[in-house]
């Protein structure tokens, strides 16, 4: 693992890109049918409307061809100067406007996280759905690829510098899939999911408007993968006096 103060803690908050299916265009509304077929696990049976809404609305916010990111909440560990503690200091990119998100989070990578060789990039589940994730939606929005995220085609001894923390757990065993809130109950810190949970951003999103809300739960998020990290390497965990939340 890379050394703490070089890597960039992240984690995104996606939902559907319409707020219902109904609000889809003809040619989409036929594709998330087809999507639906595999998500429902119904391959032999046409997908109803009425099936195909519910998909949506539970489902569609995991898939970059259907949902849109508006939340990229990023963590940096340093020590500070007076205490000599470990610190972290979180921030999130959260916006209506994904592209808007995403040039902002570009330009952060692009100053201060730009060579993978010295850098790393760390969450939970990361290699998997963040980084993915992120890559597509960026070149949707036709968006350059940062060094960081420019990954496509690259051997995994080239992208080391993208650290899992799932991937760590599993030493080997890729049978099960182990949730940061159930990894944070094993090491004893607090749960980042003290508020809602992953199945209740979209309706926050869509029908309460509260992105301010999303972001603090994307941000403690974060935290918790600092958490555990530091449990990995063997060290203390933070401190709440050492825990800064950014505007």
């Amino acid at each position: 693992m890379a050394n703490i103060g070089s890597i960039l803690f992240l984690d995104v908050e996606t939902v559907s890109g319409k707020a219902t299916y109904g609000e889809l265009d003809e040619t989409f509304q036929e594709l998330w049918k087809l999507k639906s077929r595999s998500v429902l696990r119904k391959y032999d049976e046409p997908i109803t409307d009425e099936e195909a809404t519910e998909a949506y609305t539970d489902r569609a916010g995991i898939f970059a061809e259907f949902g849109k990111i508006i939340c990229i909440s990023v963590g940096l560990v340093y020590r500070d100067k007076e205490s000599k503690k470990l610190s972290v200091r979180l921030k999130s990119f959260a916006d209506d406007d994904e592209k808007k998100l995403l040039e902002d989070f570009s330009e952060l990578l692009n100053q201060h996280y730009n060579n993978p060789a010295k850098h790393g990039l760390c969450g939970h589940n990361i290699k998997e759905f963040d980084v993915p994730y992120i890559c597509r939606r960026m070149l949707i929005n036709q968006l350059p690829l940062p060094a960081m995220l420019d990954i496509a085609g690259k051997k995994p001894w080239e992208t080391k510098h993208l650290i899992d923390t799932l991937e760590f757990w599993k030493f080997g065993d890729f049978k099960n899939y182990t949730s940061l809130k159930l990894l944070a109950a094993v090491f004893g810190f607090p749960s980042p999911k003290d508020d809602i949970d992953g199945s209740e951003v979209g309706r926050v999103y869509w029908e309460e408007k509260d992105l301010k809300r999303i972001a603090k739960y994307c941000e403690k998020d974060v935290l918790a993968t600092v958490q555990l990290y530091l449990k990995y390497k063997l060290m203390p965990l933070l401190e709440d006096d050492n825990i800064l939340f950014v505007e």
